[in-house]
């Protein structure tokens, strides 16, 4: 079998692919489409607080108040308004979404390998396909090594198949999935093992995937426990509000004879008190989360993953690629008796005696490389054997023996033009190739020194050995060719500038940082010790993970934090060792053989960069720059995030409070009613962008990473949160009362008067409300110098809004009110921040309780 090369083929032109994507489109199966107006516009009909409002404009209507029937009629619009440049926003995050999550596929276009997004995947494309990939379009393989693929998504079976190449130009239509031994590969499945190049055939909807209907691009979002949570307090308080809904009208009717002013004060007090904004609240927050954890170059492929993100306690990370930069440099050469640093030559030149070594490890490498080291490997060789006879591009590469779990090297055949024997060039890990070359003992032993040595300074270490092979059968098996040792190699890979910081600002939020890595104990200990893990020196290795039981490892895990030559098998066991002592973890992966551990932790973590398509569907976010900072930029706003819904739902509640409270009174006391369905429409158009905007916008408080992680059980909304926000608003509630009563008794002023006076005491109480509970740390006037542009469109256009309402007659006697004076607008400014001033003296003398955290001496180990 012909090794693959790319540079032996052309493809197809980019001209003539983008002809083919306007001839046939894109290639993608139907999804989720967008919300239309009416969409929008039958959603917002069917919520209760529509059907409330249309209620009262009947019912004003039926008592001949015409105006104040049209302006409830005419609120209905602005709400739809309000709720559809909501939505917008929501749907343009994810939509942005939507085209990070794109497959992406790697094509050969004008002789060149590029990676396009799936969907510009064409008929007549020439598709590469690696290990681990999801085959983008229905194809024809031309050429392959090993090729496997899991075609259950299709036939059920879950044995991957065997597959052999074809004439592509005698392919006139599609077999169909099943069975080995066949050149047909199908959209939707996986690459098992192997690699291959294949002709698309059919894309879109002409796939067999297609053909039954099936999307696997959209990804099926899971409940999560805040949906829950909310779901259950908008329930318990939709009853409530309905009770006392119904209590109002029958009192009202009973006491005062009116029945069907007794409906508008029960229907007053229905939308004072339900919580309409809560479900609303949930959703754009999550949404415009995602969209934002994604400018940090993180995808959340499960938006539930964001609210677990502020619990994690563990973070298990990759070394190479995310933890260093994955950008190799060859710098060491151990030929069995000398060692010799490449940055100490200063030419172009390298001993003799080394000359061998870096050959063999060449041409155990591709000619066009994409492993960094490999690269590396080939930029020496360039400069180092350009003009010896060691660089053989006339050689033809016969055969690869792919690296496998059983043997943790590869092995190229290679003859050359004269040549009668082969020539096999093999490398890997320094064991594989100590047992390839079948080593007696103490070689081994002596040999293994040199790997310490290299190992202990933080190098990736690999082994070359090299064969002349005479017989014109070549083996199944690379164990079995006479392989002779050649020497070691070492990499150095630096780690990224941005891990200490981040390591370091993980450790003050109270999350562990393990580093997990095949490469040998001291290359990890030394990476761990410049990232500034927690106690690098204590190591367990990979035979030692599978020489425990589980229960050893749960207790081992508690104070280790670097796992080294571990194999992706056993990143399961060592994920579900730190659940099993009650850690919250998330894990990186980039993998076929990943998937379980990803799937398993908490909170899965893919690699964008160079993750395999398994990996990426079996996690819940992916890293799209493969770099640990973003994990834990991640992390932060996760925590920002949910800290915003508890201030955003605390404002609710407060709010909802006194404006409850003004409606019921009134009628249990027999007092003249205060507030009307003018006026808690008036009050939602404050309410909704306040806890949807200014409150989403809100940046994270200053101590947000030094907090320990929130306890996974604890619910939204504490007791202590709850109490709070109940003392805010009968604070609240109790200055309107006063303000009410003392124009009313003390005063004798109109009712529409004091009823003026009480409604602009509540606006700027509510106003204040908003600043306030922007940060439960700063004080108010603190909080007015944090940028945050939605609260002053909020403020403005509410005084702005309020002024009209108190200033023109027309609207004076739509909202029952009388004209104000500068000195009342002054005491009801006044009396608005009394209401909240115990609360900023609270702030100042730091009373307010912390909420849901797990202790901190759970957060890192002794």
């Amino acid at each position: 079998m012909s090794a693959i090369e790319t540079q032996r083929y052309n493809g197809l032109t980019e001209a003539e692919a983008k002809e083919l994507f306007i001839e046939n489109g894109p290639n993608e199966l139907p999804g989720s489409q967008p919300k239309t107006f009416l969409h929008i516009a039958f959603e917002v009909a069917s919520e209760p607080m529509f059907l409330l409002l249309v209620a009262c404009g009947i019912l004003y209507l039926i008592l001949g108040d015409h105006e104040e029937a049209f302006m409830l009629l005419g609120f209905v619009f602005v709400i739809m308004s309000i709720t559809l440049v909501q939505e917008n926003k929501t749907e343009r995050a994810l939509e942005a979404l939507r085209d990070l999550s794109s497959p992406r596929a790697f094509v050969i276009r004008d002789g060149i390998r590029k990676k396009i997004a799936g969907r510009e995947v064409v008929r007549g494309d020439l598709i590469e396909l690696l290990e681990g990939d999801r085959i983008p379009a229905d194809a024809a393989v031309i050429e392959n090594i090993n090729l496997s693929v899991d075609e259950s998504l299709l036939t059920g079976e879950a044995v991957p198949v065997r597959k052999v190449p074809c004439d592509v130009s005698q392919v006139l239509k599609m077999g169909k999935p099943g069975g080995d031994d066949t050149p047909f590969i199908f959209s939707g499945t996986l690459v098992v093992s192997g690699r291959a190049f294949a002709k698309v055939i059919e894309t879109g909807l002409e796939t067999e995937l297609g053909k039954i209907g099936r999307s696997l691009a959209s990804v099926e979002e899971q409940p999560g426990g805040l949906k829950g949570e909310v779901s259950s307090i908008v329930k318990r308080l939709a009853i409530i509000g309905a009770s006392m809904c119904v209590l109002v009208i029958v009192v009202y009717g009973i006491t005062r004879g009116n029945w069907v002013e007794g409906f508008l004060a029960g229907i007053t007090l229905a939308m004072a008190v339900l919580p309409e904004e809560l479900p609303v609240v949930l959703t754009i927050f999550l949404a415009l989360g995602a969209w934002r954890i994604s400018k940090k170059q993180v995808l959340t492929r499960k938006v539930p993953a964001i609210e677990t993100l502020g619990a994690a306690t563990v973070l298990c990370s990759d070394k190479t690629g995310t933890i260093t930069q994955n950008k190799m440099t060859l710098i060491s050469l151990w030929n069995k008796k000398d060692f010799y640093e490449l940055g100490e030559s200063k030419g172009n030149e390298i001993p003799e005696s080394f000359h061998v070594l870096l050959e063999f490890s060449i041409l155990a490498s591709q000619r066009d490389p994409f492993d960094p080291m490999e690269k590396a490997l080939k930029k020496m060789g360039e400069r180092f054997l350009s003009k010896t006879e060691h660089i053989h591009s006339n050689w033809n590469l016969l055969k690869e023996y792919s690296l496998s779990k059983e043997l943790l090297a590869l092995s190229h055949v290679w003859k050359s033009p004269d040549g009668k024997a082969f020539e096999i060039a093999a490398k890997g890990s320094p064991e594989a190739i100590f047992d390839l070359c079948h080593l007696p003992s103490e070689v081994r032993i002596a040999n293994s020194k040199a790997v310490l040595k290299m190992s202990e300074s933080g190098l990736r270490v690999l082994g070359v050995a090299r064969c002349t092979f005479a017989h014109d059968q070549l083996p199944n098996f690379q164990h079995d060719f006479p392989f002779k040792f050649v020497g070691l190699i070492g990499f150095e890979d630096p780690i990224r500038p941005s891990v200490p910081a981040a390591v370091e600002e993980c450790k003050k939020a109270g999350v562990r940082v393990v580093m997990i890595t095949g490469d040998y104990p001291g290359t990890a200990t030394n990476i761990a010790k410049q990232a500034g893990i927690v106690s690098p020196e204590n190591v367990i290795t990979g035979p030692e993970i599978d020489s425990m039981s589980d229960s050893e490892l749960a207790e081992k895990s508690r104070n280790v934090n670097v796992f080294a030559r571990v194999v992706p098998e056993q990143k399961l066991k060592i994920v579900q060792a730190f659940k099993s002592v009650g850690e919250i973890v998330a894990m990186t992966g980039d993998g076929v053989n990943d998937a379980p551990a990803l799937k398993a932790a908490h909170i899965g973590i893919a690699m964008g960069a160079r993750g395999t398509d398994v990996a990426r569907e079996a996690s819940s976010l992916v890293l799209l720059d493969d770099d640990f900072a973003s994990i834990v930029s991640a992390a932060r706003l996760g925590r920002r995030i949910f800290q915003n819904i508890q201030k955003a739902i605390g404002y609710i509640f407060a709010i909802h409070i006194p404006i409850a409270g003004l409606s019921l009174i009134p009628v249990l006391l027999k007092w003249e009613l205060i507030l009307l369905p003018a006026h808690i429409v008036f009050l939602e158009l404050l309410i909704d962008p306040a806890c949807s905007i200014v409150f989403e916008a809100e940046p994270e408080e200053p101590n947000v990473m030094e907090r320990p992680p929130r306890k996974p059980d604890a619910p939204l909304f504490g007791k202590n949160m709850v109490l709070l926000s109940i003392l805010q608003g009968l604070g609240i509630l109790a200055v309107c009362l006063y303000v009410f009563l003392y124009s009313t008794k003390i005063l004798n002023f109109p009712v529409n008067e004091c009823r003026a006076l009480t409604f602009t005491t509540l606006i700027f109480a509510n106003l204040m409300l908003i600043v306030v509970n922007r940060s439960w740390l700063r004080t108010a006037i603190s909080n007015l110098l944090v940028p945050n542009a939605p609260q002053w469109f909020v403020i403005v256009g509410g005084i702005a809004f309020l002024g009209i309402v108190l200033t023109f007659p027309f609207f004076q006697s739509l909202f029952k009110f009388a004209p104000l004076h500068w000195n009342d607008l002054t005491v009801c400014f006044l009396a608005g921040g009394f209401s909240l001033l115990w609360f900023e003296i609270f702030k100042k003398f730091r009373l307010i309780p912390a909420e849901n955290s797990v202790p901190e001496k759970n957060s890192q180990p002794n």
